[in-house]
């Protein structure tokens, strides 16, 4: 992933208000969004394991992100996420997965090891 393919995720989330106006801001917004959406792909379940992934890979973070500070601190993420407006980040989520769909042309890929069923097992059936 590079600046080109970051700033078609990014895009569907550029219109979400950022809940700290007024007060002072370490990180952009922006960073914060992509690090944790993508931390979370790649299976981080909790505030700190999206800061920590972020410290790890940092140096490819750096090549599409601008972070002047580093990475967010795991109580910056939560800080954030639990002023984010809900309803506006779930709309830019489902516009992002639907364009992430849209992209797919029907070519899916199991991005966690597992395959696609072509048709129901008998059970469910």
């Amino acid at each position: 992933m590079d600046a080109v393919a970051t700033s078609g995720v990014l895009r569907y989330f550029q219109d979400l208000p950022d809940p700290r106006k007024g007060y002072l801001v370490r990180h952009k917004l922006t960073p914060i969004l992509t690090i944790a959406i993508l931390a979370v792909i790649c299976g981080a379940e909790d505030w700190h394991s999206v800061a920590r992934w972020g410290r790890c890979k940092i140096k490819w973070l750096t090549t599409f992100l601008d972070l002047p500070d580093g990475i967010p601190s795991h109580d910056t993420f939560a800080r954030v996420f639990s002023k984010i407006n809900p309803d506006a980040f779930e709309r830019c989520f489902v516009n992002w997965i639907k364009g992430v769909a849209a992209s797919s042309k029907g070519h899916l890929v199991a991005v966690d090891g597992k395959s696609i069923l072509h048709q129901l097992p008998p059970w469910l059936g």
